[in-house]
């Protein structure tokens, strides 16, 4: 039996945010999504899901410490293993990036006596940065289970229906009693013959062979809101693979997928971009277009300025997610050198050269720059 704080790497009187910092950096290194779905880092992944669940919880934690896992079990805390659907809603849940969503996370895979919910379905969702700016509405079609046509998801064939499971008396649930040291011990398991149904169907239908469901096309409408992220998920309740003879639906999992534009570096919400200037406009200023996600904007630059300069244009990066404000674009001038030249050209800076000189005196440059910022 293992020991969730040993699983998670912390001490037992380990804070709440200790627990979930470990619990975070161990879930971004075994998550299946970063392995390829390897077996092994999916189990190691449920187990460290699973250990997360229950000392993050007060009470769970409370009987844990002083029972360890059989105290979990006969008491009311509901422990069971978690499967991987469980293991990724909690950790979407928790960890997921998109906190305030009132559709967020949740699901898939809960047990308990009556009809099992379906699975999960994980989509990758493409986007373009301009889709990031404004949100975006998509259909896509996704395969999945659907309610069998034939038997209307009961899993019986047409005529015949379930009788009650006799093992549970469709309770769905066993119970058993054992002596331990701690007393009498009850523990409660889904029912082995009805598998926590509650019911048994003699006669299963020809189609879906008492699955109640068969496999589907559906479209739904995605709809994303502004600025999201690479790598962060959406769940969309009760719309995913229905559970077998007439079990609730799963959820869908959006998983965005932002595609690179090479104009701008993305750090959240602000953008960072480089735009090429001439020697006169820097030394006598102009009016410079810069690239936006949709569209320009006009820099004002003023005579003067030097190749390498920064400017903060605010509000006119990324929209922030759940949010009314936006991020910045950050624009960098940066000279730009002819590599051929006109002989008119080649004269006028031949002239300018002979009026030109640098003036005396070392240049504050950006070591010396970034000394001062840091109080050197």
């Amino acid at each position: 039996m293992a020991d969730f704080y040993q699983t998670l790497g912390v001490q037992r009187g380990a804070s709440e945010d200790e627990i979930k910092k470990a619990y975070r950096k161990l879930a971004m290194t075994y998550h299946p999504d970063r392995n390829n779905g390897a077996k092994e880092a999916e189990e190691k992944f449920k187990a460290i899901t699973e250990a997360y669940d229950v000392l993050r919880d007060p009470n769970k934690r409370a009987l844990y410490d002083r029972y360890g896992e059989a105290g979990l079990r006969s008491g009311a805390a509901g422990f069971h293993h978690v499967d991987l659907s469980e293991a990724l809603n909690i950790f979407m849940r928790d960890l997921g990036g998109l906190g305030g969503f009132s559709d967020l996370f949740g699901g898939g895979g809960g047990r308990g006596s009556g009809p099992r919910t379906g699975s999960d379905i994980k989509i990758a969702m493409p986007l373009t940065l301009a889709e990031v700016a404004t949100g975006v509405e998509k259909t896509v079609t996704v395969r999945l289970l659907e309610p069998c046509d034939r038997c209307d998801g009961r899993g019986a064939e047409p005529g015949s229906s379930a009788v009650t499971c006799s093992t549970c008396n469709g309770t769905g649930e066993v119970r058993r009693a054992q002596r331990s040291f701690f007393g009498q011990v009850v523990s409660v398991a889904p029912c082995p013959t009805c598998a926590g149904e509650g019911t048994i169907i003699s006669s299963p239908c020809k189609k879906c062979r008492g699955e109640g469901r068969i496999r589907g096309e559906k479209q739904i409408v995605v709809r994303i809101p502004a600025g999201v992220a690479t790598g962060q998920y959406m769940s969309m309740r009760g719309v995913g693979n229905v559970g077998p003879r007439g079990g609730p639906r799963g959820d869908i999992l959006v998983v965005f997928e932002v595609e690179e534009d090479p104009r701008f570096e993305r750090d959240g919400e602000d953008l960072y971009c480089e735009v090429l200037v001439t020697y006169p406009q820097l030394a006598l200023g102009a009016n410079v277009e810069v690239p936006m996600v949709k569209g320009t904007v006009t820099l004002q630059v003023p005579p003067g300025t030097q190749s390498g300069q920064v400017f903060n244009l605010r509000g006119r990066g990324l929209p922030r997610i759940n949010s009314s404000s936006t991020g910045d674009l950050h624009v960098r001038l940066q000279l730009w050198t002819p590599d051929v030249l006109s002989e008119e050209e080649e004269a006028l800076i031949r002239r300018l050269a002979e009026l030109q000189r640098v003036p005396e005196g070392r240049p504050k440059g950006l070591w010396s720059k970034l000394k001062e910022s840091l109080g050197a």
